[in-house]
């Protein structure tokens, strides 16, 4: 048997009416041809015919149920596969945000850092630049001055020799004498002894010794020869000549000396006048600061000494009246030591010497603390949370019959009956029969 197909040009088909027992084709009846004589057969099996009906009915069936069933796990799978697909997508959208704003802060180090790196070295080159300018400074400065001092000797020596040109003619004049021609090189032996003894100065100062000697002797030739142009231009020439020739005596032995007082303040770097007059108004503001502090410390200190004082003023006030007894002994302790005042170690010896114990500490006091002791002892031995309860036996009264041919004291109820307790291990009942034949023992010597 064959079955309809589920679906017809894409659409499903739907369930076939059965309709008089008719067959699924047989939808609507078409006229029957003429009846034709047949030969005569086996008759028609409805009942068979009606089961493969109603098989392929069924059959139909299950086939329309296992495609609903298809379609609906395939819409199934489908909506899944797009709701994981959507869940990937905002996956891999956030995944992709991260990247990117990591990429974006990895960017931002780098750019920071290049902007670091980039104003490090600027700030490295402009520091190489300001020490290079510095330098140069440094060496056109160093430069001017070695220029400024050739030129200051320079001119210092030129003024020098100018001076002894000006000077030795008159110098000369003056020791000139027919009879003696030899006296001419007096001049020369002081111009140039002054001259020598300068440069055994300069020589001094150079191998840092002292050089007072040599400029003193340098101005001592000066004046001679400054005197002996003074002298023999009143008396041969005028007083103009007199005095310049004197001056050009004195002149240029003196500017080479102040050549050379420049060189050794330099050398031993003296400071100048206004760095003098700042280096003692600093030195006053610091004195003066000191002397203020001094002042405070010393307020300080007074003020501190007077409340101590106070202090023990106050104490020996307060033991002379809270303990008189022991006062007093201190007191003559004190005398007795050679002490102005009851100091601490003066009271604490008179303490130990009355009660054998440290200030503040009598028999009293400790008869009261160990009364205290005991009292509070007493509280806590009644205390039940520090006193052991009692264990109470399980068996409060004894299972057995009183010994005796006395009479029996009825068992409070319930009754006990034979068997219901555990019976004595053999051990047991011999020791108690030794103990009550020793016990009979006993009574009868006693009897006796």
């Amino acid at each position: 048997m064959t079955t309809s197909p589920p679906q017809v040009n894409g659409h499903p088909r739907p369930l076939p009416v059965i309709r008089d027992w008719q067959t699924l084709y047989n939808d609507q009846p078409e006229p029957a041809p003429a009846p034709t004589p047949e030969p005569a057969g086996p008759a028609v099996d409805l009942v068979a015919q009606a089961e493969a009906d109603a098989i392929r009915t069924r059959v139909y069936a299950e086939a329309e149920e296992r495609r609903i069933k298809a379609e609906a796990e395939a819409e199934a799978l489908k909506i899944k596969a797009a709701e994981e697909a959507r869940k990937l997508k905002l996956a891999n959208d956030k995944a992709e945000g991260r990247a990117a704003e990591e990429q974006a802060a990895r960017d931002a180090r780098i750019a920071e850092s290049n902007r670091l790196r980039d104003e490090a070295d600027r700030a490295q080159v402009k520091a190489r630049q300001a020490e290079q300018e510095q330098q140069k400074a440094a060496a056109a400065s160093a430069k001017e001055v070695q220029n400024a001092d050739a030129s200051w000797k320079y001119f210092a020596v030129a003024f020098a020799v100018a001076c002894a040109v000006v000077a030795l003619p008159v110098q000369m004049s003056a020791f000139w004498h027919r009879d003696r021609p030899w006296m001419i090189s007096a001049p020369f032996m002081l111009e140039a002894g002054a001259w020598v003894v300068l440069r055994g100065a300069a020589a001094a100062v150079a191998a840092h010794r002292p050089h007072w000697h040599f400029r003193l002797i340098a101005w001592l030739l000066a004046f001679i020869s400054a005197g002996i142009n003074l002298w023999h231009g009143l008396a041969a020439f005028d007083t103009a000549t007199a005095i310049g020739t004197a001056f050009a005596s004195l002149a240029g032995p003196g500017v080479w000396d102040l050549h050379e007082h420049g060189r050794i303040r330099k050398r031993d770097g003296a400071l100048t006048r206004r760095e003098r007059r700042a280096e003692r108004k600093a030195a006053q503001k610091q004195a003066a600061a000191k002397a203020a502090q001094e002042q405070r410390e010393a307020a300080r200190d007074e003020a501190r000494q007077k409340a101590m004082e106070a202090i023990e003023k106050r104490l020996a006030e307060q033991r002379e009246a809270e303990f008189p007894d022991e006062w007093k002994y201190a007191l003559k302790l004190a005398i007795a030591m050679g002490e102005t005042a009851v100091t601490d170690t003066v009271w604490d010896r008179a303490w130990d010497d009355l009660h054998a114990a440290q200030p503040g500490v009598t028999a009293n006091s400790i008869s009261a603390r160990n009364a205290a002791a005991t009292r509070m002892q007493r509280v806590l031995e009644r205390d039940p949370a520090n006193t052991p309860s009692k264990v109470k036996s399980s068996q409060r009264e004894t299972h057995l019959m009183p010994p005796g041919k006395g009479p029996r004291v009825k068992p409070i109820p319930p009754r006990r009956k034979r068997g219901d307790s555990a019976p004595f291990h053999p051990v047991a009942r011999t020791l108690a029969a030794d103990s009550k034949r020793q016990s009979l023992a006993a009574q009868k010597q006693g009897e006796q």
